[in-house]
């Protein structure tokens, strides 16, 4: 018997171009290898319709995002709001597939009792409302750190409630551990992300430059450039690159202030992934302790060393297999330290023992798969 299944996710899943997609592109690929016939339903508001799924899905189906005001509600969260169609919901109910809601964003139908005995599954992303707190902390317009922080408090109630009505799968323990203690969540387990990696491509020897990568044009990701530029490379000569989509203008000011600092921005996917190969240390802290950062999954694959904070890695089997500061004056001890250090053999056999555990792209099918087609 074919497997169907209904996939709602939360943008195009393709250009493969920021963290956001990985686990959404990989995933779509990984089910079609399995045979599982996918019914696609993407909101569209940038991206555009992409041809190449429809490789992968028997149908694929785009609608819009009610952005600005009219995805604005005192009730719901503008991420959940903006995306209730009833378009989506009429052909969803047209059949009783499963259905995957790639994350809260997509979860509008739970609120709908038509689907109140149907088979439904939420990828959960990110433990959303604390994202947003903590995009409100690091935000520095005043009209963007009201809606953070509205944002942030609808959806801690909206999490709270949607929480016991479905299956969720996490992509960390932290997140899943969250949703237990704080929203009482029962039916919910870790599921790792999909990657296209499958082999530790790092090379042995040494680089010539610090890296620091990421989609700039997030606050949190400026933020944390920010902060190395006037807390680190302040401080010290090494050379530092900083790569990543749309930098802002104050951005590209700072870095023009330090002769060893350079921005490359908008980098190809080629010229991203040599920086990566290239680079002797990639310095990856993070302000948000929520999800799994793909940007460094991405080093820890194709890199050399890699310095993040516990941040980046609580909660996701990857602190040994990093180097955790616990500040600025680590950040910089452990860049000296490394920056000489030839990244040996034993290194990369570290990273396949740990990325090959958790990482199983057999295993992580499998529990997807009965996630989505076994009855409780």
């Amino acid at each position: 018997m074919e497997n169907h299944l209904h996939i709602v996710c939360l943008d195009v899943p393709y250009p493969v171009d920021y963290g956001g997609v990985f686990d959404l592109f990989h995933k779509i690929r990984s089910l079609f290898d399995a045979g599982v016939k996918i019914h696609l339903h993407c909101f569209e508001y940038g991206r555009g319709p992409q041809p190449v799924l429809e490789e992968y899905c028997v149908e694929v189906n785009y609608y819009a995002r009610h952005e600005g005001h009219k995805g604005f509600s005192h009730r719901l969260p503008y991420i959940v709001c903006s995306r209730s169609n009833g378009e989506l919901l009429d052909r969803l109910l047209k059949d009783d597939h499963p259905i995957l809601l790639e994350g809260i964003h997509c979860t509008y139908l739970l609120n709908d009792d038509r689907f109140h005995d149907r088979k439904v599954v939420l990828r959960l992303h990110n433990v959303e409302y604390q994202y947003y707190r903590q995009l409100y902390l690091a935000e520095r317009s005043l009209l963007k750190k009201i809606y953070y922080l509205h944002e942030s408090n609808l959806l801690r109630g909206y999490e709270q409630r949607i929480a016991p009505k479905v299956k969720i799968l996490a992509v960390s323990s932290k997140d899943k551990e969250h949703y237990q203690q704080e929203f009482g969540a029962t039916d919910i387990e870790t599921l790792p992300v999909f990657l296209p990696f499958r082999d530790i491509e790092s090379k042995e020897g040494t680089g010539c430059f610090c890296l620091y990568h990421g989609n700039l044009s997030v606050t949190e990701n400026e933020q944390v450039v920010v902060w190395l530029l006037k807390k680190v490379f302040s401080q010290m000569e090494m050379p530092f690159i900083v790569s990543g989509k749309n930098p802002s203008a104050r951005l590209q000011r700072l870095t023009e202030q330090y002769p060893h600092v350079c921005l490359i921005p908008n980098p190809s996917e080629e010229e991203m992934h040599d920086l990566i190969t290239k680079a002797q240390v990639n310095i990856l802290p993070s302000f948000n302790c929520t999800g799994v950062k793909l940007k460094l999954l991405n080093a820890l694959y194709n890199g050399r060393h890699c310095i993040v904070n516990k941040d980046a890695v609580e909660g996701t089997g990857l602190e040994g297999i990093c180097h955790i500061a616990s500040g600025a004056d680590d950040v910089r001890c452990y860049i000296s330290e490394l920056f000489a250090r030839p990244f040996r053999r034993d290194d990369i056999e570290a990273r396949k023992k740990v990325l090959g555990d958790i990482y199983d792209p057999k295993e992580n099918l499998e529990k997807l798969m009965n996630a989505c087609f076994t009855q409780p």
